[in-house]
């Protein structure tokens, strides 16, 4: 018998933000600004999440390397050391970790933390579109490349009333996108934001 799987109190929450952001949005207000544009060159360095999947590597200690999976305690196992927190570091900071904790064992260990499929690097695209769910981001990708990947608008979808939503520090921030406007040249193309990790984009149907 399968288990239901319970959503913990933080993914409740942001379920819960989403729905009620999703309700709203038929409700009139100003339009936020944008958020900064990307500086070529300059990119937020990446934080390893759940299912993403870490090469750890000990040079000259080949019994110590292994390619790992996050856990979804936000953990990996690592000869030796055992369980090492991974969720929410840099490879770098997760590379200082199991340095010092090899330390005791090794002399000087040498070691190297490469992510090889960055599962956890996903965007939600909800409403209508073809394939509504989650989206990987390989690379940058914006609100359009999304809904493309999602199979495209549904029959339905009112493609003027777009809406990205964002977690941030002060809470979640909503953008509009008006697909109409877009196409016609009547917004200007920087609305068709760059997406980052944890996004998601409703697609009113």
């Amino acid at each position: 018998m399968h288990r239901q799987r319970r959503l913990g109190p933080t993914r409740l929450g942001w379920v819960a933000a989403v729905l009620i952001a999703v309700a709203g949005l038929a409700c009139s207000k100003p339009a936020p600004p944008l958020p900064p544009a990307p500086v070529a060159g300059e990119r937020e360095p990446f934080v390893i999440g759940v299912t993403d999947v870490l090469d750890v590597r000990v040079w000259r200690n080949p019994e110590l390397t292994t390619q790992v999976v996050v856990r979804s305690d936000g953990k990996i196992s690592v000869p030796l050391v055992d369980d090492v927190q991974a969720e929410g570091l840099t490879p770098e900071e997760l590379k200082e970790v199991i340095t010092e904790e090899l330390s005791e064992y090794i002399k000087a260990p040498d070691v190297t933390v490469v992510v090889t499929a960055m599962n956890s690097n996903t965007v939600s695209v909800i409403g209508g579109v073809g394939r509504p769910g989650q989206v990987s981001l390989r690379r940058d990708m914006t609100i359009l490349e999304a809904i493309a990947a999602s199979g495209g608008f549904g029959p339905w979808a009112k493609k003027s009333r777009v809406r990205l939503l964002r977690r941030t520090p002060e809470g979640i921030q909503e953008y509009r996108f008006d697909y109409e406007d877009y196409l016609d040249g009547d917004i200007p193309p920087e609305t068709n934001l760059v997406l980052k990790p944890g996004d998601t984009i409703v697609v009113p149907d």
